[in-house]
């Protein structure tokens, strides 16, 4: 396959970008890729193209590596709408968790589901991820809490065929009601079971959930199953972050709080900043301060936070808020929806268009990639090619 006439081809080649050269998305004017098999086997001007193969004319259209979701919490059942009054009310998201609402109503309906529902309330999500133009996720257990769950959990992302890459991880939510030393539960019992089945392992570390002390517990006793730790932090408090980067996390995600501290910690590490801006927009709340993060030089991804809290599969209204609400450009938000993400996942071989990557690409239907956050409310894909198979085509899934 050989798509040309591309008016603008951003390759993002050179891997992680921080600072000024999130910027630069190593654009080729009138571009094409050739791909074989699964992969990129050459990238230049179409002119200049010397491979032969079947020819997808781009017609000035703009390519793109496919976005990179990496935070999403895939599995569960039982959205909450009902709740949604509750906010728009002024209810924040831990008062509605102290009444019971919040995690524990998903927990229930999650625990009561079959595989069969839950990977069919998935293979939904990611159609529509899939459309949007996101080939790659990180898909998060958690909405189980005890072990039968958080097992069947993590099965149901590994047994789902869809055409949207998983990387699972195994998260440590929340406490179950009526349980006393869960901490101890989940390093005896839970990460034995859990940690076949992940790659990475991720813990809540927040005010009336996982301490500090208890967060530290239950990395250190992941690492020794293999298990790469990722940290849901500085939502609600801050200090966080340091955490994350004294624990030599590959991720701290959320950092609404972070401290000018925990930015110079981050900026000083290799844990990648997950911004997750979509929810502070449901919570309507404070976003994170994503410019003195660029500016001090820490790794940056974006991610939609996908959850019953947070309902959305678009990286593209993402990146809207992106530039809106965390004041990032256009290239910044796409070095983070791509490359970036596909490093905080532990996965050189995707978010960019180089030769011997993997050929996961996806054909905009705008004139320049600055109407990526302008244009938004709308879906902008036409194609979707994944691991070199058109899966999306004129906007629909084949």
């Amino acid at each position: 396959m050989i798509i040309t006439n591309a008016s603008q081809l951003l390759t993002l080649k050179g891997g992680l970008r921080t600072g000024e050269r999130m910027r630069d998305l190593h654009i080729i004017e009138d571009g094409a890729v050739a791909v074989e098999g699964e992969k990129i086997v050459e990238v230049g001007k179409s002119a200049d193209i010397t491979h032969s193969g079947d020819v997808m004319d781009a017609e000035g259209k703009v390519v793109i590596p496919g976005f990179v979701d990496c935070h999403t919490h895939l599995i569960f059942d039982g959205t909450r709408e009902e709740e949604f009054q509750m906010k728009i009310e002024g209810k924040s998201y831990m008062e509605i968790m102290e009444k019971g609402g919040g995690i524990y109503y998903t927990v229930e309906k999650t625990r009561r589901a079959s595989k069969g529902k839950l990977k069919e309330n998935a293979v939904k999500t990611l159609d529509r991820m899939l459309q949007f133009g996101t080939t790659t996720i990180e898909a998060k257990s958690g909405y189980g809490l005890d072990l039968e769950t958080e097992v069947k959990s993590l099965e149901c992302i590994a047994e789902i065929e869809h055409p949207v890459e998983r990387v699972p991880t195994y998260l440590v939510h929340a406490v179950p009601k009526g349980v006393t030393d869960y901490t101890r539960h989940v390093v005896e019992n839970m990460l034995p079971k859990a940690a076949p089945l992940a790659e990475f392992v991720d813990v809540f570390c927040e005010k009336g959930v996982f301490s500090f002390e208890e967060t530290k517990k239950i990395v250190e006793e992941a690492r020794t199953y293999g298990l790469k730790p990722r940290l849901h932090v500085d939502e609600f408090s801050s200090g966080g972050a340091e955490l994350a980067v004294e624990l030599e996390c590959v991720s701290a995600d959320h950092l609404e709080n972070t401290t000018e501290k925990g930015i110079k910690e981050l900026a000083e590490s290799q844990t990648v900043a997950g911004l997750l801006p979509g929810t502070p927009f449901v919570l309507n709340t404070e976003y994170p301060q994503a410019r003195k993060m660029i500016e001090a030089g820490a790794p940056i991804a974006l991610a939609t936070d996908y959850n019953p809290n947070c309902l959305t599969e678009s990286m593209q209204f993402i990146i809207s808020l992106a530039c809106i609400k965390l004041r990032m450009t256009q290239a910044e938000a796409l070095s983070a929806s791509t490359v970036n993400a596909a490093h905080s996942l532990g996965r050189p071989d995707i978010g960019s268009i180089e030769v011997g990557k993997q050929a996961d690409i996806i054909i905009l239907d705008i004139p320049n990639y600055k109407h990526l956050g302008y244009h938004f409310g709308v879906n902008l894909v036409d194609t979707v090619i994944k691991k070199g198979k058109v899966v999306v085509e004129s906007g629909i899934r084949t």
